[in-house]
């Protein structure tokens, strides 16, 4: 970086030959007004929740429980539906590193398509199940059972399309064409080496952590580098990102690339650099798999046993990992006509929704709301009650909604107080 110019990440300058951030330390009072303070203590949670209320129709009637209770001298107000959400959907989380099919490909429950495969994320493959244009599909009705049996907590069975069979069950172990995933990877090839480059410069002279995102070369690694690894004279087959990083690629080999000879990820050796008897450790993200090689002096690669300092590194990398899980996030607006039944002026329930005046809640469980326009939320199914989900033949899911207000602001925004009623718990 030359003398007073700025990064290419526009966060640091050279200033006198000393990098300097650009941006001043925050404190949480410098950002408080940008975060916001969420919800009042008191609205929290629900008086009760919708769960068993059932659903009034058409909308414009009162929800079908209003119930008051007063809290610190407060009166706090829940009303309670269990409402039909076209607009409604399952995001589900499974954590593996192997690969299960491309970006886009079609989701299939027996031949009919239920939805997607989403964009990865951190250590984990993600499918979006269902959506209004699904559930309004000529495969609607199955759609909408997939929906709520995954919400549910039930075991799915799933088809991606080119790609891999799945049995999803949230809160157990992914099973990947018959196979059940054990570890979630630590990181990235990149990451691995990072946490684990003052152990690993001591197992091998080079290490070579092998990942579809991107697989890490640890002699050329910033992380190699800083525990003073030799420079070994190996490139990679992948394209390198930065030092050390190569994107990686996707199939079915070690660390979910197409390398099923860990050997093969070499390119290229050169002798002028490496030596006789240099010792190459390769291995993934989950420490699942693990290989050792061994150099000579014409530079031909012999595959040796695993050293004993091998074999505890891939034990901890191994109990570093995660367990491999399956996860949902259930996901649907309820932004319409179910509002008549909170209010007469439905616009000033979502305006409530996003001030924090009026807070949504699933069965009890707290929901993220979506910024901007209407009311769309996301829950974490596994804090939901399991059998809270239903599905109707419209089709459409069935989901418990709470929201819950002090009563000044109930009555502010024009809502049914004239159906509202007193809560008293049940004496046990």
């Amino acid at each position: 970086m030359p003398l007073n110019a700025m990064g290419a990440c526009l966060r640091y300058r050279n200033v006198g030959k000393a990098l300097v951030r650009v941006t001043d330390l925050h404190t949480f009072e410098d950002v408080a007004d940008i975060v916001g303070q969420g919800p009042a203590p008191i609205i929290r949670y629900p008086v009760i929740t919708a769960l068993g209320a059932g659903t009034t129709y058409p909308c414009c009637k009162p929800a079908p429980y209003i119930v008051s209770e007063t809290r610190d001298d407060i009166d706090v107000v829940t009303v309670v539906t269990e409402v039909p959400l076209s607009y409604s959907s399952v995001i589900v989380k499974v954590d593996t590193d192997v690969f299960i099919g491309r970006e886009g490909s079609d989701v299939l429950s027996g031949k009919r398509i239920v939805g997607m495969v989403e964009t990865e994320q951190y250590g984990s493959k993600m499918l979006h199940i269902g959506g209004v244009n699904r559930l309004t599909s000529e495969n609607g009705l199955l759609v909408a059972r997939t929906i709520t049996d995954i919400a549910n907590g039930k075991e799915v069975n799933l088809k991606i399309k080119n790609g891999s069979r799945l049995k999803l069950q949230v809160g157990h172990a992914p099973v990947i064409d018959n196979i059940k995933a054990k570890k979630m990877r630590l990181g990235c090839g990149s990451a691995t080496l990072g946490i684990f480059a003052p152990l690993l410069k001591d197992v091998a002279d080079e290490v070579i952590v092998l990942d579809s995102h991107v697989t890490g070369l640890l002699s050329s690694h910033v992380a190699g580098r800083h525990v003073n690894v030799k420079t070994t004279g190996i490139d990679l087959i992948f394209k390198l990102s930065t030092p050390g990083r190569y994107f990686g690629d996707h199939g079915n080999g070690w660390g979910g690339t197409s390398i099923n000879d860990p050997e093969k990820v070499i390119k290229s050796i050169d002798m002028d650099i490496a030596w006789a008897g240099m010792k190459i450790f390769i291995t993934e993200t989950t420490g699942q798999k693990g290989a050792m090689f061994e150099l000579d002096q014409k530079g031909v690669l012999t595959g040796i046993p695993l050293t004993e300092k091998a074999r505890d590194m891939l034990k901890t990398i191994e109990d570093s990992c995660e367990p491999s899980m399956v996860s949902a996030i259930y996901t649907a607006g309820s932004g319409g006509s179910a509002r008549a039944g909170v209010t007469k002026f439905p616009i000033k329930l979502t305006k409530a929704v996003h001030e924090n005046k009026a807070h949504l809640t699933v069965c009890g469980a707290p929901v993220f709301i979506m910024p901007g326009g209407g009311i769309s939320f996301m829950v974490d199914v596994q804090k939901v009650k399991p059998g809270s989900f239903y599905w109707t033949p419209t089709p459409a899911t069935i989901c418990p909604i709470e929201y819950t207000m002090v009563l000044k602001d109930y009555i502010a925004m024009g809502g049914h107080v004239e159906a509202m009623k007193p809560f008293k718990a049940k004496k046990t």
